[in-house]
């Protein structure tokens, strides 16, 4: 069986140092996710080029028998420094980790990517980076399928609901529901965000203080159809700050 050497192009969404000085990075790509280590990367250059958010070149060397591909050599190929930024690197790291958890190992998206790209660059560059990583964050959902039942209910099916599901983060009818409708326009922006454009959403805006329960609203409905995504609450204050 022959070794292999490959040559990609990927956002870095996920980075760990291993005790022995090894960097293990998770790249999204547009041929997909894939994951390879570092070996010793914290003490030569690649320790500066494998940052989280990097879009980096990388040489990959992999035998069969490798769980992980090595990384020879890595090129950074584009940079976001405002990311570092404390109001900005919250939902850029929220974001790469929606991704991890949506698109899976050698599962070809180059659309994923470019979504994802445009994410980053525009939490990076736009004057209100919540709201690009709430639009975004549910185009990403739609991408890769999960899409929230707007249309009717959650749980009777009744059409054109209005309150908030506390448990699955979709849309309750009435009298399915224990807590008050939505506002107009965040209603507005749950029912079409998914198959809006995105320069659409962004020019219409929900103002901040509704803000808070559409991020609990994605937030369970992640949790329920992808999985847990660690950083929710670490990451951006509103969760937490709205009762289940």
């Amino acid at each position: 069986m022959r070794s292999r050497s490959a040559n990609r192009s990927g956002i870095v969404i996920r980075r760990r140092v291993t005790p022995a000085g090894d960097i293990i990075v998770t790249l999204l790509t547009p041929q997909g996710k894939i994951k390879a280590i570092a070996r010793g990367g914290v003490r030569g250059p690649l320790a500066s080029r494998l940052n989280l958010f990097h879009h980096v070149g990388v040489q990959l060397y992999q035998t069969p028998q490798a769980d992980l591909g090595t990384v020879q050599q890595a090129v950074l190929e584009g940079a976001l420094p405002r990311l570092a930024e404390p109001e900005r690197y919250a939902f850029a790291h929220l974001m790469a980790e929606l991704a991890d958890a949506l698109f899976q190992e050698g599962e070809f998206s180059a659309q994923a990517f470019e979504l994802f790209a445009g994410a980053l660059r525009g939490v990076s560059h736009q004057p209100d980076p919540e709201w690009v990583a709430l639009v975004m964050s549910y185009k990403l959902l739609g991408l890769a399928g999960f899409v929230p039942q707007t249309a009717r209910c959650a749980r009777c099916g009744t059409a054109d609901p209005a309150h908030p599901d506390p448990l699955g983060g979709q849309l309750l009818c009435v009298a399915c529901a224990s807590l008050p409708a939505y506002p107009p326009q965040s209603l507005e922006f749950l029912r079409n965000v998914v198959r809006r454009s995105v320069r659409a959403s962004m020019d219409m805006p929900v103002p901040e203080e509704q803000r808070p329960a559409l991020w609990r609203a994605l937030e369970r409905f992640v949790t329920v159809q992808v999985g847990n995504v660690q950083s929710w609450r670490q990451l951006v204050p509103h969760v937490a700050a709205v009762p289940a």
